[in-house]
């Protein structure tokens, strides 16, 4: 049999769910006024101090973008470092989590070095110096691999591969495969939540990418969506910064607002990942549980 409420539980219920759903409101805002802004006309952006929902929804800033080659190019760019280095990430930290599973030589020394890393940063000027160093200025690897492997990501996806049942190697092992066999063909297959889980970790962390592409990066052409939306947003330069978009729209009457053509870059550049997330949702809510439950 149920058990009725008291009044005291229903009005702590109602208390919170406002709250919830004022905080959702509050989050949501933001991200309201950047689409209503994208889509408002010149016009009426001039004439208004607050656009809380555009009298005429027009396309002028997406044209304005879209007729830019280094937009697109940018959006090129990050899809290509955000493809390419969650794969790294996920191929060093996973084969290193699982070789501090087995009994190895020096094992204990090598895990200390992971959490001496965890504990204690390089700093900037010595990364710099190393990227520089290895060639890698200007490289769209100096993006990728002085960050290819997360040591708190490491711990954690070592501590799920140590929860996989030994026997299930034991008996691989029995059947003549190899480490390299048991780990593609066991343990991956078994690691699904956890590397959906970081992979959308690491993904999130190299589309928004920033200050690393300023730092190594000298080459505009080679600018991530997130440097050149700087450019537009923070300096305001968006008819510098689209320079083959200027061009095109020189030749109409006016050019769209900095402000539109930023909101209008925001949200194509926030897009992709908010449609990439609800693929990944299934095998990241169990992702995120890793090491939550014992037994």
């Amino acid at each position: 049999m149920l058990k009725s409420r008291t009044f005291g539980e229903r009005v702590f219920d109602t208390v919170n769910i406002s709250m919830l759903a004022i905080i959702g409101l509050v989050m949501f805002f933001p991200f309201y006024y950047i689409v209503a802004v994208s889509f408002t006309s010149y016009e009426e952006f001039v004439q208004s101090d607050l656009i809380l929902w555009p009298k005429t929804w027009v396309l002028d800033a997406y044209q304005f973008i879209f007729n830019s080659k280094e937009f697109i190019r940018s959006i090129g760019v990050t899809v290509y470092v955000t493809i390419v280095g969650t794969l790294f990430n996920l191929l060093m930290t996973s084969t290193m989590a699982y070789s501090l599973t087995r009994r190895i030589w020096g094992q204990r020394f090598y895990l200390f070095l992971v959490l001496f890393t965890f504990i204690f940063g390089a700093g900037l000027i010595p990364t710099y110096l190393v990227v520089k160093a290895t060639g890698l200025i200007d490289s769209y690897w100096s993006l990728i691999i002085p960050g290819a492997i997360s040591s708190f990501i490491l711990i954690v996806m070592r501590q799920f591969f140590l929860s996989i049942p030994e026997e299930l190697i034991e008996a691989a092992y029995i059947d003549g495969g190899n480490e390299l066999q048991i780990f593609t063909r066991i343990i991956v297959p078994l690691s699904k939540p956890a590397l959906a889980a970081f992979g959308l970790f690491y993904a999130v962390g190299h589309w928004n990418a920033y200050f690393s592409a300023i730092l190594y990066l000298n080459d505009p052409t080679k600018w991530t969506v997130q440097v050149v939306l700087r450019q537009i947003v923070i300096l305001n330069d968006a008819t510098n910064t689209l320079a083959s978009a200027t061009r095109e729209a020189a030749r109409s009457a006016h050019l769209p607002p900095p402000e539109t053509v930023g909101m209008a870059a925001i949200l194509l550049a926030t897009v992709p990942i908010l449609v990439v997330y609800p693929f990944l949702q299934k095998h990241f809510a169990k992702g995120v549980m890793l090491g939550s439950v014992k037994g």
